[in-house]
């Protein structure tokens, strides 16, 4: 008989906070005892154990509590099921009175195997629409993929509890790159952090079901963005050292090993802490050198080496070394594919920052503009985001032409609205 994976929803979120092993949650919620004003209540690992068990006692009140604190979620949405009952295990919410949900993120447990109500080949099937969405995900706007997105997302959570076996992991693992993929629209296409942090925890509880620590390490990895972006160092650290973790425990490309030196530069960088980003990226390419022993999975489409000289030189360009941020990222511009018109305008906004922080604003204003080309055919939110921070910098040459001309462009009305509907 198949070992049980557990209360895999506690788990999950405790990971996604940050919280690598159980000591670690233990102690958070020790200490969390004292800022409530419960006093010393001391929670021990066994306990922890207790509630990642496959049938997880209802916490106590106090316990219940500490448990809200630490990981700001409800206690229905961790695994646990109170003693006087609740609506069926695996079910989803349909009453009316439940607040319509439109995000990814909406916390929707994961419904338990009740009976392989779906044939064999649903798994297959599900994975080859998550395959499609994978690609079009660089040519379509945001705004139309992410709703055909989440319904997927909600079809594949709904199609859980009608799966079992090889089916049900192989579900499991298509659901948690479409989570990851939802997530990543909010974070990155539609600047909804909040909304991408919810959906990252869904996105690692399908992966625990699927027991893919790869994809694991991929979603703790995105997740740790959400802190670091905000300046939360400590958090964001917390949720690469468990990313790191996951990765320890499957073959994994080079490629990947330098694409989590790549995050957690990117967070440092945020951060402010731009010279252990650049120690971090030299590691990442002395790390793509050695050459590979393990292939990089399929859905891992979104870093290459040039994706790192891209890091490593917005990461010159903050560190103030202009030169050297001009010279990488052109080289990075030329490099790219015609068709990564994404990637394409952050590095156009990054080389339009470089020339304004040189006292160019004529070149600072032309690449800009070549950016916001881009960025009418699709829409990139972290691309308008460069833009915008570009022309903060232009501020004392605003009364120059082609600064007035950036602006005429910035704020004409279809640009305007767009920013606003998004």
């Amino acid at each position: 008989m198949a070992r049980s994976a557990g209360n895999t929803r506690l788990k999950a979120a405790r990971q996604h906070a940050g919280y690598a092993s159980q000591q670690a949650f233990a102690d958070a919620l020790t200490r969390a005892a004292a800022t409530l004003g419960l006093g010393h209540i001391e929670v021990s690992v066994r306990q922890v154990r207790r509630w990642e068990s496959a049938n997880p006692p209802w916490p106590r009140a106090d316990h219940q509590r500490l448990i809200v604190h630490v990981l700001q979620m409800p206690i229905e949405q961790l695994g646990f099921t109170p003693p006087w009952g609740t609506q069926a295990e695996g079910t989803l919410p349909t009453s009316s009175s439940q607040p319509a949900q439109h995000g990814s993120g909406a916390a929707l447990p994961l419904p338990k195997a009740t009976a392989a109500v779906q044939p064999d080949t649903i798994g297959a099937d599900y994975a080859a629409i998550t395959v499609a969405h994978r690609r079009l995900y660089w040519s379509v706007q945001p705004a139309q993929m992410h709703p055909a997105v989440v319904e997927h997302t909600r079809l594949g959570t709904q199609l859980l509890a009608e799966t079992t076996g090889v089916a049900r992991r192989v579900l499991a693992t298509a659901l948690a790159e479409s989570l990851l993929l939802a997530g990543r629209i909010e974070f990155f296409d539609l600047r909804q952090p909040e909304e991408a942090d919810q959906t990252f925890v869904r996105a690692l509880q399908a992966a625990g079901e699927a027991d893919d620590s790869l994809l694991g390490a991929a979603i703790l990895a995105h997740a740790a963005f959400v802190p670091g972006w905000a300046g939360r160092r400590d958090e964001a650290a917390e949720r690469m050292r468990a990313a790191r973790t996951y990765v320890r425990r499957a073959p994994a490309s080079v490629e990947f090993l330098a694409w989590l030196d790549a995050v957690e530069a990117e967070c440092e960088t945020r951060c402010g802490r731009t010279r252990e980003a650049l120690r971090l990226i030299a590691h990442g390419e002395e790390v793509i050198a050695e050459g590979n022993e393990h292939a990089s999975p399929d859905w891992f489409n979104w870093f290459s080496p040039i994706r790192l000289a891209a890091f490593k030189g917005s990461t010159e360009l903050k560190a103030g070394h202009i030169p050297q941020a001009r010279e990488t990222l052109t080289k990075v511009l030329e490099g790219l594919p015609a068709a990564d018109i994404k990637q394409r305008s952050v590095i156009l906004g990054d080389l339009a920052a470089v020339e304004a922080a040189a006292g160019n604003p004529e070149a600072a204003c032309a690449r800009a503009e070549e950016a916001l080309d881009l960025l009418t055919r699709t829409w990139y939110a972290t691309g308008m985001d460069r833009i915008l921070s570009v022309r903060r910098d232009l501020e004392p040459w605003a009364d120059r032409e082609c600064v007035r001309r950036l602006d005429d462009r910035l704020y004409g009305w279809q640009t305007t609205l767009s920013a606003l509907k998004r």
